[in-house]
């Protein structure tokens, strides 16, 4: 078998990462004010980051569509690909997902004859950022091994998409506000008094699970909620923005907890900055009980 593993930029691996793995990338296409750029692919986190920063706006992502896709099968198709596997960022955040099923249909309408030699699997993340950039990591190892089984790394990424988590705390509520995942008077109130929510992506769908008051009670409440919602010596990934001081903190008491360091740091990219903001600090991880 010849695997290709597909992904789309809200995973937020970085480029090198992506490169080294063999994951080919299917890029949004971001703006910011009258910036118009290919996340991941034309501009660092950090420039994403200063450019937000330096604007009233927040980030606009345009799906990846169905012609895109459509190529990009033809291309693995061409170069001999037996398999492709394509995990996307959640259905219920973006066309991205349905555009890539339906591309699909219309490469084996306009490739009849690659019926039987190819196969093209796609899988739903119901996730965001490394929620699905550390499995899609692990399904490249999988892929490039002489005896791998495309439906084997289908129902491994399948698996770890039910499971997986993210808990995570925005410094700042300005994102949500103008988003409108949370009302401006709940936002104003929140940075009045110093609180700020404890956000569960899971699911295809997020949810604030608890709110601290005090920024020195942030990194004691996100261990507290990720003790009580993670699936002990399962591996877990770092989450932060522009700045990883919190993150590098929050580390410290899950490896003083767990036992075991971080699989990476993941910088938010900007499907997750434009709802949260560009600083933020949270762990992705496998939730327990469910």
């Amino acid at each position: 078998p010849k695997i290709l593993i597909m992904t789309d930029s809200a995973c937020d691996l970085e480029m090198n990462e992506l490169e080294t793995a063999g994951i080919k990338l299917m890029s949004f296409n971001v703006s910011i004010d009258d910036i118009n750029f290919r996340e991941t692919v034309d501009k660092s986190k950090d420039e994403v980051y200063r450019l937000m920063d330096n604007s009233s706006e927040i980030p606009k992502t345009s799906q990846v569509t169905q012609f895109e896709f459509l190529k990009a099968y033809k291309e693995a198709y061409s170069e001999g690909y037996t398999d492709i596997i394509y995990m996307s960022i959640s259905a219920t955040a973006s066309k991205t997902y349905e555009n890539s099923i339906m591309a699909k249909n219309m490469f084996f309408d306009e490739v009849p004859e690659a019926k039987g030699k190819i196969d093209i699997y796609v899988v739903d993340s119901k996730g965001y950022t490394a929620m699905y950039g550390y499995p899609l990591l692990e399904a490249s190892k999988k892929a490039k091994k002489a005896d791998a089984n495309a439906r084997d790394i289908v129902a491994y990424l399948e698996e770890w998409a039910s499971k997986s988590a993210a808990y995570f705390v925005p410094m700042t509520l300005k994102y949500a506000k103008k988003s409108g995942r949370i009302s401006a008077a709940a936002a104003f109130a929140g940075e009045l008094l110093g609180i700020k929510p404890i956000i569960q992506m899971a699911d295809g769908g997020s949810k604030i699970m608890t709110k601290i008051r005090g920024d020195k009670n942030i990194i004691p409440k996100l261990m507290e909620c990720i003790e009580a919602e993670m699936t002990p010596q399962t591996p877990y990934v770092m989450l932060m923005g522009k700045n990883d001081a919190l993150a590098k903190q929050l580390e410290k008491e899950m490896i003083k907890k767990f036992g075991y360091k971080a699989e990476y740091y993941a910088k938010i990219g900007a499907s997750i900055s434009a709802n949260a903001g560009n600083d933020l600090v949270g762990v992705a991880c496998r939730r327990k009980n469910v």
